[in-house]
């Protein structure tokens, strides 16, 4: 039995993005895998034929009759295309498909934990599937969501895209579609390329090079093929651009930065002093005066260094058995790094008599008042008190005291916070294939896959011994002599603190994250022979059986499972772990109802269902219906509908509740609001403001709020409606051209999803944030602020800040249309080639309580804010141009990103007329047009060298300061997974095939 053949239609050319959004051409999982829509490596020419009968081509179904077109859309990304791009992982050219919506990347600097995701549609990474030739590829986390930087990008001959909901065909988790990669699988020869690319201004070096060998045997029976890749990527500092340099407050457009800084921020609880500074000369505390500049030492770039083996061989048995493998390998380094470490506004008992504690700030903390409302000042300590202690240094003398000082140190002396993950993974597939009828196909096979993701932290410090190293009764020695203790100068400039301290208090941590996937597939697919009266074409159909069993786990060391206990770690990390496995049945039917009659040239139907049993919530039903009408030869319409029910994975059920970092601007409590009303100052201290910090309650300076997220134990499936309509346009009038129009419209109920930060903050002060809330209203009380100064940010062990809980409350809503059009043609001496495909989004709605009739939709179509994570304009566009001249072609990548504004409902005016934004320069971020030139050239008969450069015009990205936005996107003042952080690179790629 031979492999399905190839399916062409006529289409050999160096086009390099076909991303057509088509009908499935009946191609069975496995089928699709090696359907070999664009020519392979081996027939590659550099002066393409020109498309006179461009076809649709895309895979979407298990039905495995090419003679059957199909209703859903899908966009291609073609070898040729990662080639031209120079593309060292696939994130970089899928985040780039119109509709799609940037997600973890390299550009991700803070939150980032050593992986790369796609978003389909903006609508969440965990709600789309990731495939390699057709088969789930391990993920990286308790989400569920694959490291898409482990894909084999050398291999690959084409990229399919399925962006209309997959969820009977593939699982109800494809909510809004798949990316299959699928590689090549006849390959023989031998194949070497290497890459280099470096930035104009002479950083972030890229270097990748890769080896592929391949052969037939016995006759053509079989097929085998192997590839070896390294690729190492060098960092790029915020501080290496102009336009990251400093941190910018986005409401003020001043400096910006962190309250944690040098010299230390101090803050005495239970006393009305405020936010104090050590004064310059070290003598006296000041008011605050100046935040810390963490910009420069934070990243645009990720570095990494990969090592990727991949496998597969075939071979037929007999006639009517072949039998296959394949497997991947990959070990990955990255590293993340962020500012210095410090206190982050922890309280630490510190005595009277410390070493490094002067005179004139003793006396000031002595001095302060601790009861605003009393008449007179009511000293911490009283002069003599004070004087007495500065000389106690032993705990057991009646003079002894202690005060719980609240410190902002940066601690400069450290270097970077410096976290390095290491991620291993391998995945095994084997399996057989064969003829049940000539027209009727099986196929079984199973593959295990696991993933281990390492990650060692240094530069932060810890808790405990910071507090060991504060209770120190001389600058030589701690009271608690253990660990060979050495005091610290909190009090001190930068400079201060020696390398012996960050000897001791550097003790580093690390922690794991481990995942599995085992699955098996057996399933038929084909045609029954049978016709309906007003068609010869035969009914398609598929059916089949799915296992998989996930397994994640989270270890860590006990120093980042403490809460607060790592410095600087944001959340702490809980061993956390469980598992759950799923048995499906599903089926498809493609039913031709009427073909070659007056405006019938065709009319399919099909359906499709699948149902699912997960051992954590019970049964599930998934099922599509769609069709395609073509009423003249050149003109079709389609649509398909589907509803889908998805699961909650591991994270969203076992997650344990854990306190970290993310942005924000405004808090009502802040300032002296509080003071002049009654109602707000009830609801201040219900959510743990202490008494004395009424009135002084400031917003962090690095505009970050603590929240809290974990796991639901309590959660149900979710729902998801999706459907699409289209058409398909190839004209016997105009050769050479194609183009498809589709829309798309995703509807997700009982979504399990977190609230907004805007969210929690509206439903207490109102979503204005005006109001001044309810000391009884659990939307008010379940905000718990910094019980030593009011704050929400601060220690995360004491200050769970804002709840950001997952319930089965919300609401998403999306849809828009996609455009392609494709065209060839040749003239004389060259060739044309035009690919278009543009995307525009109507809406990208979230409502995080839909049974509240209060609860506000939030539109984050065309906006930017700490409610809209990454970046999804109204409209963007990518149009390739490619000429050929002999053994030459010349290529132009035009990529255009529609301008932005900041979410309307984050700057409302206060009621003194103040927006939190009132910089009109931040508030929107216009239209952006980026090109990349490629030229390829087959300078001998087994030698090419395509040179590129990338962001031809050097666009800078738009400044809007750093606090206007979601910690993970708004990063370096800037949006740099959306918008070119690095500036105008070059890159060459040379390539010998044998």
């Amino acid at each position: 039995m031979r492999s399905s053949p190839a399916v062409r239609f006529g289409l050999r050319s160096s086009t390099a993005l076909r991303a057509v959004a088509v009908v499935a051409l009946g191609l069975s999982a496995t089928t699709a895998a090696q359907a070999q829509v664009v020519p392979d490596a081996s027939d590659q020419v550099t002066n393409p034929t020109p498309p006179f009968d461009n076809a649709i081509i895309v895979t979407g179904s298990r039905i495995s009759n090419p003679n059957l077109e199909q209703s859903s859309p899908v966009a291609v990304v073609t070898s040729d295309e990662l080639e031209l791009q120079q593309t060292v992982v696939v994130e970089d050219v899928i985040r780039e498909i119109p509709g799609v919506v940037p997600s973890l990347g390299a550009q991700v600097n803070n939150g980032n934990g050593g992986n790369t995701f796609v978003n389909l549609r903006g609508i969440g990474e965990n709600r789309n599937i990731t495939l390699l030739n057709g088969t789930r590829v391990v993920p990286a986390g308790l989400d569920g969501i694959t490291n898409i930087d482990v894909i084999p990008v050398a291999l690959l001959q084409r990229t399919d895209v399925l962006t209309g909901g997959a969820g009977a065909t593939y699982g109800a988790d494809a909510i809004s579609g798949v990316i299959n990669f699928i590689t090549r699988d006849d390959f023989s020869g031998m194949e070497a390329s290497a890459t280099q690319q470096i930035t104009e201004k002479g950083d972030g070096n890229i270097f990748r090079a890769d080896l592929l060998l391949g052969a037939n045997f016995d006759d053509d029976r079989g097929n085998a093929v192997f590839s070896i890749g390294y690729t190492n990527r060098d960092a790029v500092t915020q501080g290496d651009r102009a336009f990251g340099r400093e941190n910018i407050s986005s409401t003020t457009g001043q400096a910006g930065g962190s309250s944690t800084t040098v010299p230390s921020v101090i803050t005495v609880p239970g006393t009305t002093g405020g936010t104090l500074q050590v004064a310059p000369d070290g003598n006296s505390l000041t008011p605050y005066y100046g935040p810390y500049n963490f910009n420069p030492l934070n990243l645009y770039q990720l570095p990494i260094k990969q090592y990727r083996m991949y496998g597969a061989a075939r071979y037929e048995i007999s006639d009517a058995i072949e039998v296959f493998g394949e497997s991947l390998f990959v070990q990955s380094t990255t590293q993340t790094e962020i500012a210095p470490s410090g206190t982050f506004r922890n309280v630490l008992t510190t005595p009277l008599s410390n070493p490094f504690l002067n005179a004139g700030i003793r006396n000031q903390i002595c001095g302060l008042d601790t009861d605003a409302e009393a008449a007179g000042v009511q000293p911490l300590f009283s002069q003599a008190e004070c004087n007495a202690a500065a000389v106690a240094t032993d705990p057991d003398d009646e003079d002894y005291r202690t005060v719980g000082l609240d410190y902002g140190r940066r601690f400069v002396e450290f270097g970077p916070r410096v976290s390095e993950y290491e991620t291993q993974l391998f995945q095994i597939k084997g399996g057989a294939r064969g003829e049940l009828t000539s027209a009727l196909n099986w196929e079984m096979f199973g593959a295990y896959g696991e993933s281990e993701n390492t990650q060692r932290q240094s530069g932060n410090g810890t808790f405990t011994r910071l507090q060991q190293a504060v209770l120190a009764t001389n600058p030589d020695t701690c009271l608690d002599t253990t660990n060979a203790c050495v005091p610290i100068n909190l009090f001190g400039p930068a400079g201060s603190i020696s390398q012996d301290v960050r000897d001791f208090l550097d003790v580093g941590n690390s922690g794991a994250t481990k995942t599995s996937l085992g699955q098996f597939q057996a399933f038929v697919s084909g045609d029954l022979g049978a016709v309906s009266p007003g068609s010869d074409l035969p009914l398609g159909v598929a059916g089949g059986f799915e296992y998989r069993k996930y397994t994640a786990e989270s270890v860590s060391d006990l120093l980042s499972q403490t809460p607060g206990e790592v410095l600087g770690n944001g959340a702490a990390s809980p061993d956390v772990s469980g598992e759950y496995d799923v048995y499906e049945f599903f089926g498809e039917i493609a039913a031709p109802i009427l073909s070659d009659v007056a405006f019938f040239e065709e009319l399919l139907l099909e359906a499709g269902a699948r149902y699912s049993h997960y051992s954590t919530t019970g049964n599930e039903f998934t099922w599509k219906a769609g069709g395609s009408w073509t009423p003249v030869e050149g003109f079709q319409v389609r649509g398909n509908y589907q509803q889908v029910t998805r699961a909650p994975n591991i994270g969203e059920l076992f997650d344990v509740p854990t306190t970290g970092l993310d942005n924000f601007t405004v808090d009502p409590c802040a300032g002296a609001a509080p003071l002049t009303s009654d109602a707000l100052r009830a609801t201040c201290l219900a959510q743990g403001a202490p008494v004395t910090s009424i009135g002084s309650i400031q917003v962090d300076p690095a505009g970050q709020v603590n929240v809290t997220t974990g796991g639901n134990l309590n959660l149900s499936s979710e729902d998801a409606t999706v459907w699409t309509a289209g058409v398909v346009l190839r004209p016997d009038f105009f050769r050479g051209f194609t183009a498809t129009v589709d829309y798309y419209n995703i509807v997700v109920t009982n979504a399990i999803t977190n609230p907004t930060i805007g969210d929690v903050l509206g439903a207490c002060f109102g979503p204005e944030l005006n109001g001044t809330g309810s000391a009884s209203d659990p939307a008010c009380t379940s905000i718990r602020r910094n019980p030593a100064t009011g704050n929400l940010f601060g220690s995360v062990g004491t200050t769970p800040g804002l709840p950001l809980v997952l319930t089965n409350q919300g609401r998403i809503e999306t849809d828009g249309i996609d455009v392609v059009m494709n065209y060839g043609q040749e003239f004389g001496a060259f060739n044309l080639n035009l690919n278009f495909q543009g995307n525009w989004t109507n809406r990208s709605r979230f409502n995080a309580n839909e049974n509240d009739p209060e609860s506000l939709n939030r539109e984050c179509v065309g906006f930017y804010s700490i409610n809209c994570s990454s970046i999804q304009p109204e409209f963007s566009f990518n149009q390739r141009t490619t000429l050929g001249f002999g053994d030459v072609d010349v290529s132009l990548l035009w990529r255009f990103i529609d301008g932005v504004k900041v979410e309307p409902l984050v700057n409302q005016p206060n009621a003194a007329g103040v927006r939190p934004f009132p910089i009109e320069d931040f508030t929107s971020i216009g239209s952006e047009h980026y090109f990349d030139l490629s030229i390829r050239a087959q300078v001998l008969e087994n030698f090419t060298i395509i040179a590129t450069a990338i962001n031809m015009l050097d666009n800078k990205p738009k400044v809007v300061g750093s606090t206007i936005g979601s910690t993970a996107y708004n990063s370096g003042n800037i949006y740099p997974s959306t918008y070119d952080p690095l500036g105008r690179r070059y890159g060459v790629t040379a390539k010998v095939t044998f």
